[in-house]
């Protein structure tokens, strides 16, 4: 008798309801946005004792185990990266905070560590970038990535007419010299993209993503991040939401969309959502994250993929995002939010080769 209720435990099973059975998949991606202690510019090269002290929460929650198994640097400009630029900030075209010790802070606990390039302030940047020499910028971010030891995420926010032709030509540069890997061995192989929350925004760029880069026949990108909206969700169905979005495609006379696999997203909260500590950072029970957790375990295929749940949680943002929002540095610090729910989910570290299918 132990043993069956020990099963039901573990597959999701609801008793007195015909059919409810539900098998919970792990949570592979459990990760933060991470923005240093300036505003997501990351423009100097930071003392590691007192990096370690406003981050060590992300490296030990409290029982010697990671909080998270992703940290994705953010941001990288994508004109200085294209042109190489060093300058008072930048390094080769890189962010000098972005040092090989910050990375080996994270790395050397077996957390996955990305560059994101872009983001809302570098709208302008990628199209220009895009529209100049595309090829080169990704040749540019594959050996930055190689020469770092770190994945690339790309955050290219412009909602109007997007470059999707340059974002083609920055994709296929990039896989000429690092090719798709399902294993995930190759840290610098890891290529992400992040589209909206859900798909009425950046539609050109979802619609695209779906189709070409995410298709599991032959994927392209390794997933996407679900990003987070304009506001903290108000509970979980409005969260999901978006996310279901992507996963179900959108079927109509005036705006379609392609279907997403759930194994090529992860859905995107606020861990900062203003000058007051967020449930998300400080206590899991009852946190979005929490109550999410089963959809993002077991959101159903709705014509792409064969497996159930999504990749897991991204979170926003760790560090100090801007002037009007906290910072998760002592004494507000997200372990007993996000440290908590990696160790409710299990999340494995080092993340795991993810789901194909």
């Amino acid at each position: 008798m132990k043993l069956l209720i020990a099963v039901y435990l573990l597959i999701g099973w609801c008793p007195g309801v015909a059919g409810a059975a539900t098998i919970r998949m792990p949570v592979s991606i459990y990760g933060v946005w991470h923005c240093g202690d300036d505003g997501c510019s990351w423009g100097q090269e930071p003392s590691m004792t007192e990096f370690d002290r406003k981050n060590h929460w992300l490296i030990d929650r409290g029982d010697g185990k990671p909080s998270v198994n992703l940290v994705v640097l953010s941001f990288v400009n994508p004109m200085k990266l294209l042109t190489e630029t060093t300058d008072a900030t930048t390094l080769k075209g890189i962010p000098r905070g972005m040092t090989p010790d910050v990375i080996s802070y994270f790395s050397r606990h077996d957390i996955r560590v990305m560059l994101s390039i872009g983001g809302l302030s570098y709208v302008d940047f990628w199209n220009q970038a895009l529209a100049e020499n595309p090829s080169q910028l990704g040749l540019n971010a594959a050996d930055a990535a190689v020469r770092l030891g770190v994945g690339i995420e790309i955050d290219y926010e412009e909602d109007n007419t997007p470059n999707l032709s340059g974002l083609q030509s920055f994709i296929d540069a990039y896989r000429s010299k690092l090719p798709y890997d399902s294993t995930g061995n190759q840290s610098a192989a890891r290529l992400t993209i992040d589209l909206a929350p859900g798909a009425y925004w950046l539609t050109a760029i979802n619609r695209k993503a779906a189709k070409d880069w995410l298709d599991i026949s032959h994927p392209i990108l390794d997933y996407a991040n679900a990003m987070v909206p304009e506001h903290q969700p108000s509970n979980a169905d409005a969260a999901i939401a978006g996310w279901r979005e992507h996963i179900n495609g959108i079927s109509g006379s005036t705006f379609s969309m392609p279907p997403i696999a759930p194994c090529k997203l992860s859905g995107s909260l606020y861990i900062v959502t203003g000058k007051s500590p967020s449930p998300e950072c400080t206590h899991f029970a009852g946190s979005l994250e929490d109550s999410t957790g089963l959809y993002v375990q077991t959101a159903a295929p709705h014509g792409a993929g064969s497996t159930s749940g999504m990749l897991g949680f991204m979170f926003w943002a760790a560090g100090c995002p801007d002037g009007r929002a906290l910072c998760t540095t002592p004494p507000n610090t997200c372990e007993s939010g996000v440290g908590k729910g990696a160790r409710h989910y299990a999340i494995p570290v080092p993340m795991p080769a993810l789901r194909q299918k």
